[in-house]
């Protein structure tokens, strides 16, 4: 009995085992750092291998990594950076989204890579093709041993159009510059404004030629294929009385209803009650 007792309790303590989730610190912590610029969200997730007393950088069997070798550029499954919108890193444009930061070292130059289709920690399936953006640095010498592999984004400028994406390992620092522009994402916001701002009016029956100055303005920033606006310039036009306008501009927001991908969204009954109200 006493031996079926301990076969039974060995075998719970197997089971907790197997099921138990055991944390213990990583050789190579994870990292982050994220910042706007301008209105972007710019993040770096990595994992931070330390010198240890290694050679990290160089030729031959002593340093950790190899000049003239892809390099992951982290420990682990390598460096993932982000963009909440599009960007130019080193002058190069770059979509909005996430990528592997992949790069080789060198005495007086690295090479340095964003790639679409991440590698993990598998440098040789690097395959450069997948590269959004290649770019070379020159290598500077920290002031002193940087233990912890770190990125930073710095340097970001007075006006927030630009800032610089920092490295540093050892004794090795490089920045790439990263640059973004933020006017046409604002000035889309503002026109954006300028069709609500209008349908309140139109809402609240005041300030209705003003109403109508907000949607010309609107429409006329490339939005006039916008029908379900177009629509709510012909009732603007119809609470001031415009009738002969308002009837006109009813059938242009229909006709472009009509000829939408997607369907008109009850948009062509809408304009025809309007237009039959107005004769």
């Amino acid at each position: 009995m006493k031996q079926i007792t301990n076969l039974l309790a060995l075998n719970l303590l197997f089971a907790f085992a197997a099921t138990a989730q055991i944390n213990t610190p990583l050789p190579s912590p994870a990292g982050s750092v994220s910042s706007t610029v301008g209105i972007t969200e710019v993040k770096i997730d990595y994992f931070r291998p330390g010198v240890k007393g290694r050679k990290i950088f160089g030729s031959g069997d002593e340093y950790l990594e190899q000049y003239g070798e892809i390099w992951r550029t982290g420990a682990n499954a390598g460096s993932m950076i982000s963009f909440s919108t599009d960007v130019k890193v080193a002058g190069q444009d770059v979509k909005a989204g996430e990528y592997q930061i992949v790069s080789k070292p060198g005495a007086s130059e690295w090479d340095v890579m964003l790639i679409s289709e991440p590698i993990g920690g598998n440098e040789s399936a690097y395959d450069e093709s997948k590269a959004v953006m290649k770019t070379t640095v020159k290598p500077s010498e920290t002031a002193g041993t940087v233990e912890r592999m770190t990125f930073q984004i710095t340097d970001i400028s007075e006006d927030n159009t630009s800032a610089n994406i920092r490295f540093a390992w050892e004794n090795t620092m490089w920045s790439i510059p990263l640059e973004v522009d933020f006017s046409a994402a604002v000035e889309d916001q503002i026109l954006g404004a300028y069709s609500v701002a209008a349908g309140y009016y139109l809402g609240k029956g005041e300030n209705l030629e003003t109403a109508l100055d907000l949607m010309n303005m609107y429409l006329d920033a490339g939005n006039s294929g916008q029908f379900w606006n177009v629509h709510t310039k012909a009732r603007i036009l119809a609470k001031l009385g415009k009738k002969k306008e308002a009837i006109a501009t009813a059938k242009d927001s229909m006709e472009k209803a009509k000829n939408w991908p997607s369907g008109d969204f009850g948009y062509i009954k809408r304009n025809q009650e309007l237009i039959d109200s107005l004769k």
